[in-house]
């Protein structure tokens, strides 16, 4: 039995998890604390690097005080420490990295960098300490990415986007529409109100022979279609006819690479993930297909600590470890 705890500031949430398990037994998160910057950063449209870092650095160490009296343990317990080192804001993946590594060294444990994609690829399956084969699509601000899952560190890539992510597409539409930052609860909200048939948006790639994605050409059709509209603007049908476009070639991608890959199983994460729309769309698509579908939890969609920690603990109780004078990488690759 292993207890860990993880840093996760990739960008703007600081966030610390400590959770507690064993090969073939179940995963117990014992505490996972959130710091959220989306207010700090919403006057700015976006998040500001600067702001991200220092308010890391503000919140961490109460966060990890608090981390422990809820898990009810000391830090002389912890068997490992862990910290994403990448992709993310250089600046703020420095702080976490930075503390977790110096937590390590005064307890005398190991640490274990950890890639923040892969705490997302694994993140449905954290109530568990095993893997199963399956395709797996992460769809957030910054990513979607579509794997074949043999098991725990055994990936391969089926595509990915070639320009915006389905995130950074619905945060960028929910600009245009005059919505708060971040778009995409936003758009899920008000799209609820309206007709995703209104609008005939195009379904980039959808037919293409790989399994790539392109979100920028729907980005600049609800642009033109904005300027073209000389009444009042249909917020809502707009919004729901822009999120069905995402929907349509996000299920249909993925279900197309489950058969090629011969998966029987399919798995859902990263924030876009939040969508109860999405959810329901492939949940719809699975069993239409005959296919088994894991999502992660809710509150293990955006980024937080807990679902590093299961990836660090993997990786631990296989025996793997990281070099303390490892680096951060920015733009550091799932596979």
């Amino acid at each position: 039995m292993a207890l860990l705890l993880a840093i996760e500031s990739s960008c703007d949430e600081t966030a610390v998890a400590i959770i507690r398990g064993s090969a073939g037994q179940a995963t117990e998160v014992l505490a996972s604390e959130i710091s959220s910057q989306i207010a700090l950063h919403r006057e700015h449209g976006g998040v500001v690097p600067e702001l991200a870092s220092r308010n890391h650095s503000l919140h961490l160490r109460g966060l990890v005080e608090k981390a422990l009296a809820d898990a009810g343990v000391t830090m002389p317990e912890i068997d490992a420490f862990a910290a994403t080192t990448g992709p993310g804001l250089a600046s703020s993946l420095l702080i976490g990295s930075t503390a977790a590594k110096g937590m390590a060294c005064a307890a005398k444990r190991p640490f274990l960098g950890i890639n923040h994609l892969e705490g997302h690829l694994l993140s449905p399956f954290l109530d568990q300490t095993s893997v199963p084969p399956h395709v797996a699509l992460i769809v957030s601000g910054g990513h979607t990415l579509l794997l074949d899952v043999e098991g725990p560190g055994i990936y391969r890539k089926l595509g990915g986007t070639r320009d915006d992510a389905a995130g950074e597409a619905y945060d960028k539409v929910g600009k245009m529409l005059g919505l708060p930052y971040p778009g995409g609860p936003e758009i899920e909200k008000i799209a609820r109100g309206g007709n995703p048939t209104a609008y005939d948006f195009p379904r980039s790639m959808l037919h293409e022979p790989h399994l790539d994605f392109s979100f920028s050409g729907l980005k600049t059709a609800v642009l033109y279609t904005l300027q073209k509209e000389t009444s009042a603007l249909p917020i809502a049908d707009l919004a729901a006819s822009f999120q069905q476009a995402v929907i349509d070639i996000l299920v249909r991608k993925t279900l197309r690479a489950a058969k090629e890959a011969g998966r029987r199983r399919i798995a859902l994460s990263g924030g876009v993930s939040l969508n109860q729309a999405l959810r329901d769309a492939f949940r719809e698509a699975a069993e239409r297909d005959g296919l088994e579908i894991s999502v992660a939890s809710p509150v293990f969609c955006t980024d937080n600590a807990a679902m590093i920690a299961f990836a660090a603990l993997l990786r631990h109780l296989a025996g793997e470890s990281s070099r303390l004078d490892g680096d951060i990488h920015p733009n550091l690759p799932l596979v």
